[in-house]
C-alpha cells in the first residue's frame, strides 16, 4: 500500500490541524493504520493507531484528550484531528501501515513521506 499524507502547516499554539492520509491499493481496509512524529535529531515516535475497523484507537500518553485519530475505509484515507495544539508538538508526521496492533515503528512496514507541523507560541 502506498500512502501520502498531507495538513500540515504552521499554526499558533492552541489551534488546530487535521492530517489527512490517502492510501492506494484494495487491501487498505485491513490494516492498522498509525502516525508517528519526529524532531531532529529523535527517533521517530508513536502518536496514535486505529484498528481496521475503526472499533479501537490507541494514542501516545502527551496527545490523549487533544488529537483523535480516525479513518474512512471506503476513502482509503486515515485522519489526524489535532486540536490545542502545543509548541511540544512541532514535528513532521508519519501515516504508517501495518499488519498488526503495535505502538512501534518497526512494525509498520508501509510509510508516507511526511509533513510539517509547527506550533507557535
Amino acid at each position: 500500500v502506498q500512502l501520502q499524507a498531507s495538513g500540515g502547516g504552521l499554526v499558533q499554539a492552541g489551534g488546530s490541524l487535521r492530517l489527512s492520509c490517502a492510501a492506494s491499493g484494495r487491501t487498505f481496509s485491513g490494516y492498522y493504520m498509525g502516525w508517528f512524529r519526529q524532531t531532529p535529531g529523535k527517533e521517530r515516535g508513536f502518536v496514535a493507531a486505529i484498528s481496521w475497523s475503526a472499533y479501537s484507537t490507541y494514542y501516545t500518553d502527551s496527545v490523549k484528550g487533544r488529537f483523535t485519530i480516525s479513518r474512512d475505509n471506503a476513502k482509503n484515507t486515515v485522519y489526524l484531528q489535532m486540536n490545542n495544539l502545543k509548541p511540544e508538538d512541532t514535528a513532521v508526521y508519519f501515516c504508517a501501515a501495518s499488519v498488526s496492533r503495535s505502538r512501534d515503528a518497526i512494525s509498520y512496514a508501509h510509510w508516507g513521506q511526511g509533513t510539517q507541523v509547527t506550533v507557535s507560541s
